[in-house]
């Protein structure tokens, strides 16, 4: 187990009250946060997204990526569904960093598209650790998802890791002029998977 879980407290939102429950890193101190909504507790899958921290789309409203399109979403449809659990994984731009993320914005704007802009930094295509999501899951009693998710990585990390995925929920949204090549960079070399149906497992 690499997390603890360390704190909780309610937290009202536009879609209704979610507590929010704090995990702290054990070897590096950093902390990660999940979202639940309603009674997780029992047999039947959670509806589950993992988001990745991303401060300009999720906060300051880019248009160069989907992702606060994706967290807005997960968090309507988990409010709709009544119970749920959005992971907020605090690994900004891929793991990166969010200075590392400006200067991969200013290679984008160079003509580099996201996978090229990470290369050109020295970095992966993605660093990101999704077996931290699987520590956080059974930390909130949970071992069974139907995960809220276009990459196919999450989903065969997290079940190597010990996760019952038993449906990928397809979460397409926010596609834009802005953002529609590095959408088509996430599916030709990323393995995303744009399409509109939902995956058993």
């Amino acid at each position: 187990m690499q997390l603890k879980r360390v704190a909780e407290a309610k937290l009202p939102t536009p879609w209704g009250d979610f507590l929010m429950v704090g995990f702290e890193e054990l070897a590096t101190g950093h902390d990660h946060l999940a979202l639940v909504f309603g009674d997780i507790s029992g047999e039947m899958p959670v509806l589950a997204r993992i988001h990745s921290e991303c401060l300009t789309g999720d906060a300051l409203f880019s248009l160069r990526c989907d992702c606060g399109f994706q967290l807005e979403a997960a968090l309507a449809y988990i409010a709709e569904e009544g119970r749920g659990i959005l992971l907020y994984h605090r690994q900004e731009g891929r793991n990166i960093g969010l200075l590392n993320k400006i200067r991969a914005y200013a290679l984008q704007d160079q003509g580099a598209d996201t996978v090229e802009a990470n290369y050109q930094l020295g970095f992966a295509a993605d660093e990101r650790d999704f077996t931290l999501c699987a520590d956080m899951f059974k930390l909130l009693g949970v071992n069974a998802v139907r995960l809220l998710t276009n990459n196919p990585q999450k989903v065969n990390i997290l079940s190597e890791a010990g996760i019952n995925i038993t449906a990928r929920v397809p979460l397409i949204i926010g596609k834009n002029p802005k953002n529609a090549h590095y959408l088509a960079t996430k599916a030709t070399k990323m393995g995303h998977l744009l399409d509109s149906k939902i995956k058993p497992l």
